[in-house]
């Protein structure tokens, strides 16, 4: 009897803390899912007399919202909608597809409370990742996951990379493009924006410090700025005798195929044929490097760009342009 009662109480135990981390877990997801879905739209975008559907989220009561570029760019009409059942047409301001997010913002103010952001530079892989939006048409659907991981990097159509993704497997479906990724206090730390197809469980949103900076470069100057130094190029590899001699690691830069006339990169004497390795002394192994690193807060600004002319590492000081 003393052996059998000392075995029964762990048994008990188990099954209590197995429907307690249930219960915590789906009362987590329940809570972000009420309060976020106020804030989640349904967007129906017309394009050359075809209807599209996709998801965005309130930034400001006013009207002012977020979603993918890939849902908006390009369409003749915009209405939007909330779980209220209000409807609103919307415009575009400003539209960003090497992002892929856009900012629209709708004819009247809405009912509904504006999100709020997390940083999303803190997010660690584990993490809990809700996704709200209209997969399918299926209005107000809610999925959950975690952060799978972060950092990623991810092409977009235009075919420039977009930095820091986040990876989750969180089911999206079409529909969920443009919606927000949410952690368990509702705050917004990604847009929803891809999935792989044929895989299972990877799905992908734009991070919510990337959209951030869509959002406040479009409040201000109305478009996304990014800077320019008047270059045609192309990836090369960089023959290791070459590298060893200039004294570098790297294996590969951009190669310098034209330079526009009378452009940054020429009144700063770069040549067609320089082999480009650095920008402001980081390493450039690649165009998606360059184009990366010639954000907005390089506009019109003095940068160093290093080069490889016959071998012999030169620096040169460019003032750059603004990308159009």
């Amino acid at each position: 009897m003393l052996e059998e009662s000392t075995m029964s109480p762990p048994v008990a135990n188990a099954a209590a803390s197995d429907e307690y981390l249930h219960d915590a877990y789906s009362s987590a997801v329940m809570a972000a899912f009420e309060a976020a879905s106020p804030f989640v739209v349904h967007i129906t975008a017309l394009k050359g007399g075809r209807g599209g559907m996709g998801s965005g989220f309130v930034c400001a009561s006013d009207g002012l919202i977020l979603t993918n570029s890939h849902v908006v760019s390009g369409a003749s009409q915009l209405g939007v909608s909330l779980a209220d059942g209000q409807q609103a047409s919307a415009r575009v301001l400003g539209d960003d597809p090497h992002t892929d997010i856009a900012v629209i913002r709708t004819d009247q103010p809405l009912n509904a409370p504006p999100a709020t952001f997390a940083d999303s530079k803190a997010l660690k892989p584990g993490q809990l990742a809700i996704a709200i939006g209209n997969p399918l048409g299926f209005e107000q659907t809610v999925t959950a996951g975690i952060i799978s991981a972060t950092g990623r990097t991810l092409r977009a159509e235009t075919g420039r990379m977009i930095d820091d993704v986040i990876q989750t497997d969180a089911a999206l479906n079409p529909g969920n493009s443009g919606g927000p990724l949410v952690n368990a206090k509702a705050k917004v730390i990604g847009v929803n924006t891809a999935v792989i197809r044929g895989a299972q469980g990877i799905c992908f949103a734009v991070s919510s410090n990337t959209a951030l900076d869509v959002l406040s470069q479009v409040m201000r100057y109305g478009r996304v700025r990014r800077a320019a130094i008047g270059i045609e190029a192309a990836n090369t590899v960089i023959p290791r005798h070459i590298a060893r001699a200039a004294g570098i690691e790297q294996t590969s830069g951009v190669r310098v195929m034209a330079v526009t006339r009378d452009g940054p990169a020429e009144k700063a004497d770069i040549k067609a044929g320089d082999l480009l390795i650095a920008l402001d002394d980081v390493p450039v192994a690649g165009m998606d490097d360059l184009m990366r690193l010639l954000n907005h807060e390089r506009t019109r600004q003095d940068v160093k760009i290093t080069v490889l002319r016959r071998g012999e590492r030169r620096d040169r000081y460019v003032f750059t342009v603004e990308r159009r």
